[in-house]
């Protein structure tokens, strides 16, 4: 068997594109440090996202810990442990109590039902994560962090280019956090951005990510090096030009996997919201063995078997961590323990086409009768 699909695949702009575009570093040799290109990025990303402020940074990540650090906050934060790593980890490296919250299980988010009964004198956050392109309750959020007087801080990861009823979902929240990882529906090669609408939020972020240095002889807070660079900068730029065509590429391929998919027993697609303009980051398949009559990591063999790589994610669960599970149950979050322990993706990139796609889905259909 020769054939290989991967999980994922970078987008990337021609080459002739990404060099005309960087032919202007070259004659400027200003490769860093809030340079044209990264300027220009931020000033097309607040117009295109519908959000008054964006700050880039090298990483969704340390967007994440500066985010943090830059709103004061002490004690804990309720987050979820369905998520990657970086969620969790900034929290705890920036001295704070992660406090973990079930998730639902229609879209994976944070159960918003269950977010009260965790807050406590000392709660100074919430820090949500839409999933897969899915997005929170954002309204019920808002809603618990006012009466409780708590920041939000939302991992957005996978919202890039979304909106709720109309608005931009990075609008919510106290700060949003974007990761422009090469393997994100929209990416900067590496990089990330941190979205928010209040004006008293721009200069400390602008100094937390220098260093804390305001001008040649002045550094007023200690702070990091979270600069995005200008090449960076000039792919977010190209890559930006072509994302309603990266959309309208993926959108195709995940309706054609919904129309493959939608009949087979045991096999729990993701859901879709009304209310959100989707961008296709994932395809998610939950394997309800119950129905389905085989496990997540059976068919997950299988298809790799057959030259299909798709991804346990988000497994294991981040209260299952070896760094974690000494001080976590992962068995008190038993919504996020049952899916993550039976969640894949499947691949989804622009360069996948229909003929994959049928592939893949060819193979749930044997895997089935073979089963039997």
């Amino acid at each position: 068997m020769n054939r290989k699909i991967p999980v994922i695949k970078s987008s990337l702009p021609s080459f002739e594109e990404f060099i005309e575009e960087i032919k202007p570093i070259w004659e400027s040799r200003w490769l860093t440090n809030m340079g044209a290109k990264h300027n220009e990025l931020e000033s097309k990303l607040q117009d295109f996202l519908g959000v008054k402020h964006v700050s880039l940074v090298v990483n969704g990540h340390q967007g994440l810990e500066i985010a943090l650090q830059t709103l004061g906050l002490k004690g804990e934060v309720i987050t979820t442990p369905y998520t990657f790593a970086s969620t969790t980890h900034a929290i705890v490296r920036c001295g704070l109590k992660p406090v973990f919250c079930d998730i639902n299980p229609y879209d994976y988010t944070m159960d918003v039902d269950k977010i009260e009964e965790l807050i406590t004198d000392k709660t100074c956050a919430i820090m949500p994560v839409h999933v897969y392109g899915n997005i929170c309750d954002v309204e019920r959020i808002e809603e618990i962090a006012k009466k409780h007087n708590l920041k939000v801080i939302y991992d957005a990861a996978h919202a890039f280019g979304e909106t709720y009823k109309g608005k931009g979902v990075l609008n919510y929240g106290d700060i949003s956090m974007l990761s422009f990882h090469a393997t994100k529906v929209y990416h900067t090669i590496e990089g990330g951005a941190l979205c928010y609408n209040d004006d008293a939020l721009v200069q400390p972020l602008f100094l937390m990510r220098d260093f804390g240095i305001k001008d040649e002889e002045t550094v007023e807070i200690a702070g990091t090096n979270t600069k995005m660079n200008e090449f960076c900068a000039a792919m977010g730029l190209c890559n930006l030009r072509h994302f309603d065509e990266t959309i309208a590429k993926r959108k195709k391929l995940v309706e054609l996997y919904r129309e493959l998919l939608k009949d087979l027993p045991g096999v729990k697609l993701n859901p879709i919201n009304p209310d959100t303009t989707e961008n296709y980051c994932y395809f998610p398949v939950v394997i309800q063995k119950e129905n389905a009559g085989y496990t997540r990591d059976e068919i997950f063999e299988f298809l790799k078997a057959n030259g299909v790589f798709a991804r346990k994610y988000f497994y294991p669960l981040i209260t299952d961590f070896d760094c974690y599970k000494n001080e976590y149950d992962s068995n008190l979050t038993p919504v996020a323990k049952e899916i993550s322990n039976s969640v894949m993706t499947l691949p989804l990139y622009d360069d996948l086409t229909g003929d994959d796609v049928r592939y893949i889905c060819s193979l749930f259909a044997q895997w089935k009768d073979k089963s039997k």
